[in-house]
């Protein structure tokens, strides 16, 4: 069997694969229609299973710990959210080549969350924060062991760095002003509580103009909740972001560390993909933009 440390580069993971790996190591589906899910997402390959399933296999060693984690805290939290999550059933484990552990999951119907259709709904922006609130509000874990988040201070040097390399697309200067004075804002004082970790557009699915789902939980934590602010400006028009932070009764200063991570996130992915995907550079433009907006 291959380790991670034997693959040179990320695995090629094709439909082939997937069949022979859930056959193997599931032979109870293995008579199931596996069908690939476009365009899937930037950090997993992903199938559907039959009616009602969902494979996914990281595509990198990074998020390599997702499957674990999700099968270790989804089924304890999914009871206590007002959206659906991913509910896991089964975690594969490397064979066949491929490296990392793997995850089948319940299926959830829905789209990705598009601001053209969600992004000034004042409904919308009242049931993400309701969600945040329900996850803030669970009792925190006995072990913190994996859930602890990073700090906005850890990005520092990268994301100077990164103002520096779109210097032709922003304002530079305002960049590094938001960057500055999201550092300097005053740290949590409350006690720590859950976050998902990477809440934002992507990773939010919707039914009939209706937001119905929060998937990929590979960043959840238990910590400061600043970083789940990111949604208010990747998906939400300022009227919408304002009814958010109301029902969140969000301070000063964890706003203001939520927009340092909305800008550190959005220079992430727009240097990563801007010059590849059109659609990137206009939804991570947005993010930054409506960042330094407030």
């Amino acid at each position: 069997m291959t380790t991670a440390d034997e693959v040179d580069g990320p695995p090629v993971i094709d439909t082939a694969l997937v069949r022979r790996l859930v056959d193997r190591q599931f032979p109870h589906w293995a008579r199931l229609p596996l069908t690939p899910v476009e365009p899937g997402g930037s950090d997993h390959v992903i199938h559907r299973l039959g009616p009602g399933l969902a494979v996914r296999l990281p595509r990198r060693a990074d998020v390599r710990g997702q499957a674990d984690k999700e099968a270790a805290w989804l089924p304890r939290l999914a009871p206590l959210l007002p959206l659906a999550v991913p509910v896991p059933v089964a975690v594969g484990r490397p064979a066949l080549g491929y490296p990392y552990p793997w995850a089948v999951t319940r299926w959830l119907d829905g789209r990705a969350a598009t601001v053209g259709e969600v992004g000034d709904s004042h409904h919308a922006a009242r049931e993400l924060a309701g969600f945040l609130r329900a996850l803030q509000s669970v009792p925190p874990p006995d072990d913190r062991t994996g859930l602890t988040g990073g700090r906005l201070a850890d990005r520092d040097a990268w994301t100077r760095g990164a103002i520096g390399r779109v210097a032709a697309a922003f304002d530079a200067p305002a960049l590094t002003a938001l960057w500055d004075a999201a550092l300097a804002a005053p740290p949590r004082s409350a006690d720590p509580v859950w976050f998902h970790g990477d809440f934002h557009t992507g990773n939010l699915l919707t039914r009939d103009g209706r937001v119905s789902a929060v998937i990929d939980f590979g960043g959840l934590g238990h910590g400061d909740p600043a970083v789940d602010l990111m949604m208010a400006f990747t998906l939400l028009s300022a009227p919408a972001r304002a009814v958010f932070r109301a029902a969140l009764d969000v301070d000063d200063a964890t706003w203001l560390r939520g927009r340092g991570w909305a800008l550190t996130t959005g220079l992430s992915a727009y240097t990563a993909y801007a010059g590849t995907s059109p659609a990137i550079a206009a939804q991570t433009t947005r993010q930054i933009r409506a960042a330094l907006a407030g």
